[in-house]
């Protein structure tokens, strides 16, 4: 009978979210495998994930604590300033705009960090770290979750035992289905189409979310290239009925689109990154644990991009069950203790269910046709303008720096 190989966690799904789990928990002294059935050459295929993610500050500072944000010196674009408008630049001076703006010497909103550049620097971050064992492409043929541990066969006959397995699988988590988690989800019937475009004005580390009667639209400064060129990334939400007709255009002519619904703030523009599309919806797990096992990122929670906070939240879920795990384990306690997953729940549960609902709340108010639904955005927006108070709300929630933060968050070790 095959050897099993034992670990302190095992970690299924070798994404961002799955990858920086691994990374954080080895830099505490635990050990884990991660298992995904992916190729790892490709996934850092330039033409496998063309999004770029808005790295809130909170989770910059993680990355700090964890030397990933060493690892990304000159791919990451400070967000110095965000501007907000109902009904497109042209619509500013009329109440209808809103800015977040940061100080030169205090930390910026966010980081823009294109994606594949986070993968390329996870993979070399897990080769140096001895802790973590990366196993890509691994496909699970039979989970056995018992009372004291849980047991992964691997189509190679490979075993893999741990105390406690992690989900980290995505929106479509094979597991988190079939452990039967009860899942609330919906559609949102649009499309998102995203990408990168070279452009001729600087975007002066400013992001600009636009919303317009057929969903939102961002730009997202990113670093310029070898060449000298201004880039940003973007996020276009179209209807899904006009979904794959955007994306049949040929490139010029879709850059003409970008160009028209950015009302000429960059000034001329030219795709440089591969397009891609994909459905929007949401989807929110009622619990977060079950018998040694717990979910993490998109496998629990998956919303919408209007606020750029999905992989965030995963991150966030990164901080807090580290945390969990490392004061487990100098309790001396076991890691699939169910106490010890329940103070997890408590943490997670409720803040990403108050994220993912506003994140909801948003995309349905700004959604509302009408003069009407308009006049009053126009109004809440010119509302937060004026009030000090409520707009640094906003900004704390935008760096991630609300709520009962996990020490990582905070740039601590634990």
């Amino acid at each position: 009978m095959t050897n099993i190989q034992r670990s302190d966690v095992i970690i299924s799904g070798g994404g961002l979210v799955g990858q920086t789990l691994a990374l954080a928990l080895a830099h505490h002294g635990l050990s884990s495998v991660i298992v995904d059935p992916a190729h790892p050459l490709a996934t850092i295929a330039p033409g496998f994930d063309g999004r770029a993610s808005a790295i809130a500050s909170a989770t910059w500072q993680m990355f700090e604590v964890l030397g990933i944000a060493e690892r990304l010196t000159g791919h990451g674009c400070p967000i110095r300033a965000i501007k907000v408008s109902d009904g497109g630049p042209q619509q500013q001076g009329r109440g209808g705009a809103l800015d977040f703006e940061t100080a030169p010497d205090t930390p910026p909103l966010g980081t823009m960090v294109e994606n594949r550049q986070l993968r390329l620097v996870l993979r070399d971050a897990l080769a140096a770290a001895p802790l973590a064992r990366l196993m890509m492409p691994a496909h699970v043929t039979h989970r056995d979750i018992r009372p004291h541990g849980v047991t992964l066969t691997l189509a190679d006959g490979t075993r893999l035992a741990a105390p406690l397995l992690i989900v980290a699988e995505g929106r479509r988590s094979p597991t988190r289905e079939a452990a039967g988690f009860s899942i609330a989800q919906w559609s949102y019937h649009h499309h998102a189409l995203i990408g990168a475009v070279a452009h001729s004005r600087p975007h002066g580390h400013v992001a600009h979310e636009i919303f317009f009667p057929a969903g939102p639209f961002a730009l997202l400064p990113l670093v310029d290239d070898e060449q000298g060129r201004h880039r940003s990334a973007f996020v276009w939400t179209v209807s899904e009925q006009d979904g794959p007709g955007f994306a049949k255009l040929g490139n010029r002519g879709f850059a003409a689109e970008l160009e028209k619904r950015a009302g000429g703030l960059l000034g001329t523009m030219a795709l440089v990154a591969p397009r891609m599309t994909y459905p929007l919806g949401f989807h929110h797990s009622a619990t977060i644990v079950s018998d040694r096992l717990v979910l993490v990122g998109d496998a629990a929670h998956g919303i919408h991009p209007i606020a750029g906070q999905g992989l965030n939240l995963g991150l966030r879920d990164v901080a807090a069950l580290t945390e969990v795990l490392v004061e487990g384990t100098r309790l001396g306690l076991d890691l699939g203790d169910a106490a010890l997953l329940a103070r997890y729940q408590r943490w997670r549960g409720l803040d990403s269910l108050m994220v993912s609902l506003a994140t909801d709340g948003l995309t349905r108010l700004f959604g509302i046709p009408g003069r009407t639904a308009s006049a009053v955005r126009r109004a809440g927006l010119g509302a937060v303008q004026r009030l000090p108070m409520l707009k640094r709300f906003f900004m704390d929630e935008a760096r991630g720096e609300a709520g009962d933060l996990p020490r990582l968050l905070a740039g601590a070790e634990i």
